[in-house]
């Protein structure tokens, strides 16, 4: 059986790279898709426990509960967000990028887009490699193979990106180590 890896504990360990001062974080779920935001939530607990962090988790379910959810984070004085994996926050990259640094709070997302509108840092599945995927897929379809007996692949290759731009909007030093690991620099 193939069990799905969660990188939102991860992403949390980077937050803490980026920013070590952050004693209280915030984790931002879907409500819409109860499983996946539950999952995320047990997840993001767990890991900001072993760190000793306090953690929020925060709900929205839609584009309009974005900037309430910042402005709660900020009153709560909390120093850094992770965005759950979810279709929304995916499709709004862009403004949870704005908000993020609008409201001066270091955010890591799953998706490359996020750190290219401006956001922080970005952790989560190669969308390259995911494409390839499909199209050998597709190849062996055109070929004859029966689409049911085709083996199940997951995209094993997750990417770091790290938006210098806004991290000196944020005033945070990118420690070097970090810059080392990293997949892509946007300067």
């Amino acid at each position: 059986m193939l069990r799905r890896v969660e990188v939102g504990p991860k992403r949390l360990e980077l937050l803490q790279e980026l920013v070590p001062g952050a004693r209280i974080v915030g984790l931002l779920v879907n409500p819409t898709n109860p499983k996946l935001a539950d999952a995320q939530s047990r997840d993001g607990e767990a890991a900001a426990r072993s760190y000793g962090l306090q953690i929020h988790v925060l709900r929205a379910s839609s584009e309009s509960e974005f900037e309430p959810d910042f402005a709660a984070l900020a009153r709560l004085g909390a120093g850094a967000l992770v965005i759950g994996n979810d279709a929304l926050f995916l499709s709004q990259s862009r403004r949870l990028a704005t908000l993020a640094i609008r409201y001066a709070m270091p955010t890591i997302h799953q998706s490359r887009a996020f750190a290219a509108a401006g956001g922080l840092a970005s952790y989560g599945g190669s969308v390259a490699e995911a494409h390839r995927n499909a199209g050998v897929y597709a190849g062996r379809i055109l070929k004859g193979e029966r689409a049911a007996d085709l083996p199940v692949v997951q995209s094993t290759k997750i990417e770091l990106t790290l938006n210098l731009r806004a991290a000196k909007a944020l005033g945070l030093a990118v420690p070097e180590l970090l810059l080392a690991r990293a997949d892509e620099v946007i300067e």
